[in-house]
């Protein structure tokens, strides 16, 4: 190829990719970290799910079509965590867009799409993210690779930190608001004893509340893990009647101390261990 030709397909090459940075759409708060630590500068990165809200009672505006409609990638979780994303992407009309399903080749858990609380999912996460933003934007290939190299380390590092701190734990069972912690128990030996809403937005009823007071006097750590995404009346009102104290675990992030995943997953493993150490 003649110098005048590399020149201009250099041009084009910096026009196609260069010039602009790849607009990536997800869903949750973890998802948006995770573009943003493989991303870096090159991508711009928008967040469906404002922090926290729930993604069971989400619904997409006309707005987000279209922004949807004008990026390169959307990345979800899957496992049908966001129910509400396939008929968003066909109301986008969209013929180009990459979609990156976390979920696919998870092995998963029977009602629980939380597969991103198990931080070496998470790593796998990454590397479906890395995949598709080079997809989108080859001419960046090096920078995405690079920056999920060091990530998925940084992820590794962070599983072993919660391995240590588990290990510490003398209660290696609770309760919780939801059903959005077993992947993270079945990594760390622990085990969810139960949970009060059993479905989004069904209210438990008094005798499945009876059972979960049960469970709480049973394993004696006296706590009730709730979540800020969800009105905490309920996990108070049983916590009043086991004599035992709520405290809160939060899936999803994006509030202020748990600006990024892996500040998340520390904040959460502190308040597992004030509780069951």
């Amino acid at each position: 190829m003649s110098f005048i030709l590399l020149t201009a397909y250099c041009l084009l090459l910096t026009s196609l990719y260069g010039g602009q940075k790849l607009k990536v759409i997800v869903s949750i708060y973890p998802l948006y970290d995770f573009v943003r630590q493989v991303g870096g500068e090159s991508v711009d990165v928008k967040l469906l799910l404002p922090p926290g809200a729930s993604s069971h009672t989400y619904e997409p505006t006309p707005k987000v079509m279209k922004e949807l409609s004008d990026a390169s990638v959307f990345v979800k979780i899957g496992a049908g965590l966001e129910f509400w994303a396939e008929k968003m992407v066909k109301a986008s009309g969209s013929k180009r867009l990459i979609i990156v399903d976390s979920s696919s080749g998870i092995p998963l858990l029977s009602a629980d799409p939380h597969i991103w609380l198990d931080p070496l999912i998470a790593r796998d996460i990454v590397t479906k993210i890395e995949k598709a933003l080079i997809e989108a934007d080859p001419y960046n290939a090096k920078v995405y690779k690079k920056n999920a190299s060091i990530y998925r380390e940084r992820l590794l590092h962070l599983d072993k930190e919660i391995s240590e701190k588990v290990k510490t734990f003398t209660i290696k069972e609770y309760v919780t608001f939801h059903s959005a912690w077993n992947y993270f128990s079945k990594r760390y030996g622990l085990k969810v004893a139960g949970v009060i809403e059993e479905a989004p937005g069904k209210e438990p009823s008094p005798k499945h509340i009876a059972r979960i007071i049960q469970e709480v006097n049973r394993i004696r750590n006296r706590v009730i893990f709730a979540e800020p995404q969800f009105n905490p009346k309920i996990a108070e009102a049983i916590a009043r009647e086991s004599s035992a104290k709520v405290l809160y675990l939060d899936p999803l992030g994006g509030q202020k101390g748990r600006e990024t995943y892996i500040d998340l997953m520390r904040y959460n493993i502190r308040v597992m261990e004030g509780a069951m150490r």
